[in-house]
C-alpha cells in the first residue's frame, strides 16, 4: 500500500492533476520545488526546495516515502535555439541525476521511480502502428531528447528500484497545452489542418494521464508505457472535431509544411510530424480509460 510519494514537476499541468488524484486515493503528496514561494505545508501536501543546479535539496522531502513519481522538465513549446536546446535536455536530465546522487548518500525506502518520457521516441509514420515492444528511434532533437531522459531513469534499478518510463502523448486540458493552443486559431475565424493533415496526434486527456501515473504507482508495475487514448486521430479530423464542438467554420485550406517550417524552424516537426501509437498494454493490465474517443474528450473539456 502506497501512503506517500514524492512528486517533481508537481506544479506543471500533469501534476497538478495527479496530487489531486492521489489525494482521492489517500495517498499524500512531498513535492520539490525551485520556487521557495511555491513551498504549502499541510497533512497531505508539503513542498520542499530544491535546486538541481547549485545542488541545493531538501532531504527532509524523502522521509516516509516510497516511490517517485519524476515530471521536471522545461516546456518543448518554447523557440529551440542551441541555448534553450541545452535548457530542455538538462532539466529532465541532471534533475534526475541529482536525485540518483542525493539517494545514493541517504537512507531511504523507496522501491519505485516512475519518470516522464515521450512518445516522440518513435519515428514519424502514417501507417506503423508503434507498441513498446517497438525499438526504432526516430532522428529528431525530441527523440534525442526521450533517449537521455529514459537514460537516467534506468539508473535507478541500480539503486534497487522497480523503474518505469510513462511515454506520453498529446495532452489535452482546458487551460493549458496543446489543447487551447489549437482552438485559439479555430476561434478567431483561421484555422485550417497543418500540412498535410494526415499526420498522426495520439492524444490524451489530462485526466487519464494522470490516472495512468497513479495505476502504475498502486500495482507497482515497472517498464515501458504508452500513455495515449485507444483513439489516434489525424491532424485534419483533430482540427475539424475542434471546429465543430466550437462552432466554428473551418474555410481555409491546409496551412502548407513550407510556411510552418519558415515559421517555427526545427520546432515544426511537432505540428508535422506525428506518432500511431498503441495503448493495447496499459489497458491489458487493467487501466480503463475515461477518455476513449476524441469527441467525448472534447466534449468534456470544451
Amino acid at each position: 500500500m502506497i501512503n506517500k510519494v514524492l512528486i517533481t514537476g508537481a506544479t506543471g499541468l500533469i501534476g497538478r492533476e495527479l496530487i489531486k488524484q492521489c489525494h482521492q486515493e489517500g495517498i499524500s503528496v512531498n513535492y520539490l520545488t525551485t520556487s521557495k514561494e511555491k513551498i504549502k505545508n499541510t497533512d497531505n501536501y508539503k513542498g520542499f526546495y530544491w535546486n538541481p543546479q547549485k545542488r541545493e535539496i531538501d532531504l527532509n522531502a524523502f522521509e516516509g516515502i516510497t516511490a517517485i513519481i519524476n515530471l521536471a522538465g522545461a516546456s518543448i513549446s518554447k523557440r529551440w535555439t542551441k541555448k534553450y536546446k541545452k535548457v530542455i535536455i538538462d532539466s529532465r536530465v541532471e534533475s534526475m541525476n541529482f536525485i540518483y546522487e542525493t539517494l545514493q548518500n541517504l537512507e531511504h525506502n523507496i522501491e519505485h521511480f516512475i519518470s516522464a518520457s515521450g512518445i516522440s521516441i518513435y519515428p514519424n509514420s502514417k501507417t506503423k502502428l508503434y507498441t513498446e515492444e517497438d525499438t526504432e528511434v526516430d532522428d529528431t532533437f525530441l527523440a534525442d531528447v526521450v533517449i537521455a531522459w529514459e537514460a537516467a531513469a534506468v539508473k535507478f534499478k541500480d539503486l534497487g528500484m522497480e523503474v518505469s518510463k510513462v511515454r506520453t502523448g498529446i495532452v489535452l486540458a482546458k487551460e493549458e497545452g496543446a489543447l487551447p493552443q489549437i482552438a485559439k486559431p479555430i476561434k478567431l475565424g483561421v484555422g485550417a489542418p497543418l500540412g498535410s493533415g494526415e499526420q498522426w496526434q495520439s492524444w490524451i486527456h489530462i485526466e487519464d494521464i494522470a490516472g495512468i501515473y497513479l495505476f502504475i504507482l498502486k500495482n507497482q508495475l515497472e517498464g515501458k508505457f504508452n500513455a495515449v487514448a485507444p483513439n489516434p486521430v489525424q491532424n485534419k479530423k483533430m482540427t475539424k472535431l475542434i471546429a465543430s464542438k466550437l462552432d466554428c467554420p473551418l474555410w481555409l485550406p491546409n496551412i502548407p509544411a513550407f510556411a510552418l517550417k519558415l515559421l517555427l524552424g526545427e520546432m515544426s516537426v511537432l505540428v508535422l510530424e506525428g506518432q500511431l501509437v498503441s495503448s493495447h498494454k496499459i489497458e491489458e493490465l487493467g487501466y480503463s480509460f475515461k477518455f476513449y474517443n476524441l469527441e467525448n474528450a472534447l466534449q468534456d473539456l470544451l
